[in-house]
């Protein structure tokens, strides 16, 4: 059966992940978090992609990012794959694939959709009872997003921006998105697209993302589809 094509448009965030061979480790010590991290910073600004968010796990990688190119994103990934995987067999003495096949992704709706997936990415660790808030966690984005901490990798998009005019009140009207568990229909949701290959978004949002790219980008509908009535 072959592979449904990513959908993916200029300047349009991209939820990203890719995960583990047969949910493997892919970082095995904090050196090899640094080096994921360092290089993903320069694969960004070499193929032009902007990373809102991200989440190293043990055995997965969330990115959120967008870029002025469909394209660059599959670029990004595929220059950065390569070269942690050469590193990780070098480091560890092994062989053979890393990574579970292609990353999967979904295009992202700024509007009600982008901090929900943001929180989404930078929550994983507190779901996982790996911590108990996400700034305990050293390997994602949320410390530079909710405290300002210094990072070469995270570009804030423009709906974060417009959180607040100073960077302070931005800041804290972050963390106050994180007092309240995202709900649990907006995980599923979130999950779903991604593992799908669609549109995260509300139903219009979903029908430009198949306009613009010509292809289905919600899932169908089970069973057979309805007859059509004649006009005549």
């Amino acid at each position: 059966m072959p592979r449904r094509p990513r959908l993916s448009l200029p300047d349009v965030p991209l939820h990203l992940i890719q995960r583990g061979n047969n949910r493997q480790a892919c970082f095995y010590a904090d050196e090899d978090y640094r080096r994921y991290l360092d290089w993903l910073a320069e694969s960004a600004a070499t193929t032009g992609c902007r990373v809102h968010a991200y989440v190293l796990m043990t055995n997965h990688v969330h990115l959120l990012v967008s870029a002025s190119r469909a394209e660059a994103p599959g670029e990004m990934m595929k220059a950065l794959g390569q070269r942690y995987v050469q590193y990780v067999n070098r480091t560890y003495r092994r062989t053979g694939s890393l990574w579970e096949g292609r990353y999967r992704s979904c295009p992202t709706q700024t509007d009600g959709y982008l901090l929900a997936c943001q929180r989404y990415i930078e929550l994983n660790p507190v779901r996982a009872a790996m911590v108990d808030h996400p700034a305990d966690y050293p390997w994602s984005s949320y410390r530079a997003n909710a405290h300002g901490a210094a990072s070469e990798v995270v570009t804030p998009h423009e709906t974060f921006i417009a959180l607040g005019y100073e960077l302070e009140r931005r800041q804290a009207a972050y963390r106050e998105l994180f007092r309240h568990a995202l709900a649990p229909a907006m995980i599923d949701e979130i999950r779903r697209a991604t593992n799908g290959n669609f549109a995260l978004g509300n139903p219009l949002f979903c029908d430009q993302v198949a306009a613009a790219l010509g292809r289905r980008a919600q899932p169908g509908q089970a069973g057979r589809p309805p007859k059509q009535r004649s006009l005549i």
